[in-house]
């Protein structure tokens, strides 16, 4: 098992990494944008620069979803609810 605090860091570190890359995506994609000469690469980094922002968000927010600690309210098991 590893410790927890690295577990900590190391999952930080990646979630960190993610968000510069999709950043990088979307530099590179306004470059791409910018340089076109015709509209279909214009088209082409405008659905970059999209879904490298939708990355940043989902992807992190995800991560950090599934990494999650759970909560000691959750750990419990809950009582089945009767209908009256």
């Amino acid at each position: 098992m590893t410790d927890p605090a690295v577990q900590a860091r190391n999952r930080w570190l990646i979630i960190t990494l993610i968000r510069l890359v999709a950043i990088a995506g979307a530099v590179f994609a306004v470059v791409l944008i910018g340089r076109a000469p015709t509209w279909p690469y214009r088209v082409l980094g405008a659905a970059i620069v999209l879904s490298a922002i939708y990355m940043s968000w989902a992807v992190p927010a995800s991560l950090a979803h599934r990494w999650r600690t759970p909560d000691d309210d959750e750990a419990k098991p809950k009582p089945y609810k009767t209908r009256r």
